[in-house]
């Protein structure tokens, strides 16, 4: 799919469940691959992204098996079984699998290259780099901070590190070298991320200590397969959430989502701002909490991010700044400079694609405004995401609010995180009722 014309108006109604969550799904499966036994991984992400962390983990000799339903049987190796990879394994645009995966590769015995796409190539990995090369791992790298990755790994020493930056991947690869430690490993963090990494390690049944500010995790833990269900994927429900509250007359119910505190603030800056967002039948699968969420068109004032905030929602942001020129006051974040080095320069990319459709954008180093509706409304227009996947469906999404059909050039980069997401939208805009998972259909 080079391009995708989007038509506006109309309304998104119905009932969808989504693709399992991506994050979760990283983590869930590359823990299999070192835990004792046979897992089952239920509702696996369609995301590209999980797809390059199971061949990755296919050419270090783990037995991957799809079933129907995105179900993954993964047969553990245990944490010294991993087998040394005959060539590089190739993260292609996901930055998730190359991260974490280095944690795990710092402790095995034997080299190893983590290479990626042109895009992950460019992204840094120095803050993943120093770290593992102070518990004792050799690494070299393209100017020592982006990829490829050589890695020499093998027994590691325990470290007391503190973030220098939020970032929920690095911590998940100390806590995963953490694993082949010679002891107790700490990692500390000034703001919170996303929690997923501890509470699988937990789920797995490694000994994972987490006080405020810290996580400590004991070394040489004996992991054991898990059936498990992933929820459905958060980030990529925003997007839905937005066109139902851009759209008149829109209805919408998200089934079976994942609602993990360190994700869920989303919600709550879209509850302040006016949507009509509601959250049923919540419960807890595998300590991640999982519901249904509704939600229906609403007049938004707009709001402002910084801060803490930033980190709690990192891949949301796209889609909050595109939804700017549909509320009263208009959006501004601060404090976002890691949206520069992401799979393009989101900041820049996203600025160029709204002011392309008529949206007053004020670009800041570390962030943007974006105008209200006083500034008019959007009109249609040529767009190019340059290969983000997320640019593409905050810009698609806001197409639907536009005066004329936009094009979305290279639209089908959205796979990288949401492969159906096309047809998802233009399903609930056309007819309501249940929808079945897409790869159902």
């Amino acid at each position: 799919m080079a391009k995708k014309a989007i038509s506006p108006g109309g309304s998104v109604s119905g009932i969808v469940e989504l693709p399992g969550d991506k994050s979760i799904s990283h983590r869930y499966a590359i823990l299999a691959a070192v835990a004792e036994g046979r897992s089952g991984i239920a509702n696996y992400s369609t995301a590209v992204d999980c797809r390059s962390t199971l061949r990755c983990l296919e050419r270090l000799g783990v037995e991957v098996k799809i079933g129907r339903e995105r179900d993954v049987q993964i047969t553990g190796m245990g944490l010294a079984g991993l087998q040394v990879p005959k060539r590089a394994l190739d993260a292609e645009n996901s930055g998730s699998t190359m991260r974490m995966l280095a944690g795990v590769l710092a402790g095995q015995p034997f080299p190893s290259t983590l290479t990626g796409d042109s895009s992950l190539r460019r992204r840094p990995m120095r803050r993943v780099i120093e770290p593992l090369r102070q518990m004792g791992a050799e690494i070299n790298s393209r100017d020592g901070d982006v990829a490829p990755l050589e890695i020499r790994g093998g027994k590691l020493r325990a470290i007391d590190y503190a973030l220098p930056v939020p970032s929920a991947q690095v911590k998940s690869a100390i806590l995963l070298a953490g694993m082949f430690a010679d002891g107790v490993t700490s990692v500390r963090e000034a703001v919170r991320t996303r929690d997923h990494t501890e509470l699988a390690l937990r789920e797995f049944g490694a000994r994972v200590e987490v006080t405020k500010g810290a996580l400590r995790i004991h070394p040489g833990p004996k992991l054991e397969a898990r059936q498990l269900v992933v929820p459905g994927d958060l980030s990529a429900a925003v997007f839905l959430i937005a066109a139902a509250l851009m759209l008149t007359k829109s209805a919408l119910v998200i089934h079976n989502v994942g609602l993990n505190p360190t994700r869920a603030r989303v919600l709550d800056f879209l509850i302040s701002m006016g949507a009509e967002i509601r959250v049923a039948a919540v419960e807890s699968r595998h300590s991640e909490l999982v519901g249904d969420i509704s939600v229906r068109h609403a007049a938004l004032a707009g709001g402002q991010i910084s801060g803490a905030q930033v980190a709690e929602m990192i891949d949301e942001l796209p889609m909050l700044l595109a939804l700017g020129p549909f509320t009263e006051k208009g959006i501004e974040i601060h404090d976002a400079k890691e949206l520069r080095v992401k799979e393009s320069d989101r900041i820049a990319t996203l600025a160029e694609g709204l002011r392309r459709m008529g949206a007053r954008v004020e670009e800041f180093p570390d962030g943007m405004r974006v105008a209200g509706r006083s500034a008019g409304k959007l009109r249609g227009a040529k767009v190019d995401p340059e290969g983000d996947h997320r640019i593409a469906m905050a810009l698609s999404i806001a197409a639907l609010g536009a005066d004329g059909d936009t094009v979305i050039h290279d639209a089908a980069c959205v796979a990288v995180s949401f492969p159906d997401f096309f047809e998802v939208v233009d399903r609930l805009r056309g007819k309501k009722g249940w929808l079945k998972r897409p790869w159902q259909e």
